[in-house]
């Protein structure tokens, strides 16, 4: 039969065989990840399970840890987790969503790609790093301009006044969250500006032309538009959060105590719990409560993705909705 002229001739068909390796291959990494997921479960679940018999859902609000008397309790560390990493995203979701919103849509065409590249390079500045930074420049500077005088302020309103107390010493939960959020920046920032500029020039500039504002450009046509991906740069950031140890351990004071609901106190999380006490650990209810936080930190992680998933989908559904 004769090619039509100006087509490409018939490529020769790829062997069978090629394709049913190729099939095979990509199941197979499909499944190993699957596998690799159950045994991490399986594992944490049998390490944790004599915590599991000995305390059960107890362990969950339960605040005494002690290693002499084999008396474990996970509300501290959880506490300290979950603030942490709701500071954090309280302060890297609007800055991120700043820093995406000047790099798509105010920045020169020359500080746009400098300024691009500063801000993924924050990205591979070793957490270790950031600790030590936290612990002995910016512990000080938050202590001395910040807590002092919020302390002085403060002082004897119900309520407020204990959310700023204890000794200005620059750590505790607020700086571990600061950290964290200058931590997750990057990477929130990246993953929005990137969705943000696959938003279609002519959705953006028939906005324009209809004579609206850049917030009202941004407000009702990118974030609609790319609100799926913006989600999955917060979602990213998040389980970076959840999920740090060094910098953290540096900046959070490492106390099991939770006396005090002040920001500015000692505290510790699932993760820096782990790093100062698994080494040290003695086989037994110790390791096994340790195993039994990282088991609640994994499920902790489970249950943000799952929410992120339904939220999605809840918002697909409105938008069909509307059209």
């Amino acid at each position: 039969m004769v090619q039509p002229q100006g087509l490409p001739p018939a490529r020769r068909r790829v062997a069978p065989w090629a394709d049913t390796v190729f099939s095979l291959l990509a199941h197979g990494a499909a499944w190993l990840t699957l596998a690799l997921l159950a045994g991490i479960i399986v594992s944490l679940v049998i390490g944790a399970s004599p915590a599991i018999k000995e305390f059960g859902l107890g362990f969950l609000w339960t605040t005494e840890w002690d290693p002499v008397k084999e008396k474990f309790g996970g509300l501290v560390m959880i506490y300290g987790t979950l603030m942490t990493s709701f500071i954090a995203l309280l302060i890297a979701v609007p800055v991120s969503f700043g820093i995406a919103l000047f790099l798509t849509e105010l920045s020169p065409s020359w500080l746009k790609r400098p300024l691009g590249v500063a801000v993924e390079l924050l990205a591979a500045v070793p957490s270790i790093v950031y600790g030590m930074w936290g612990l002995m420049v910016f512990g000080p500077i938050l202590a001395t301009y910040v807590q002092q005088p919020l302390q002085t302020l403060l002082t004897g309103v119900p309520f407020l006044g204990g959310l700023v107390s204890g000794p200005p010493v620059g750590i505790g939960i607020l700086s571990a969250g600061i950290i964290l959020a200058i931590m997750i920046i990057p990477f929130i920032a990246s993953v929005m500006r990137d969705v943000f500029e696959v938003t279609p020039p002519m959705l953006k500039e028939s906005a324009y032309g209809l004579g609206a504002t850049t917030w009202e450009v941004v407000a009702n046509v990118v974030l609609p538009y790319t609100k799926t991906g913006v989600m999955g740069g917060i979602m990213l950031g998040l389980g970076r959060a959840l999920g740090e140890t060094m910098a953290v351990t540096f900046v959070i004071g490492n106390m099991n105590q939770l006396n005090s609901l002040s920001v500015f106190e000692a505290a510790n999380s699932i993760t820096s719990a782990l790093a100062n006490e698994f080494a040290e650990a003695g086989e037994g209810l110790h390791q096994a409560s340790l195993i039994y936080l990282g088991l609640v930190l994994f499920f902790i992680t489970f249950v943000v993705l799952a929410c992120s998933k339904v939220l999605l989908s809840q918002l697909k559904k409105s938008e069909g909705a509307r059209s």
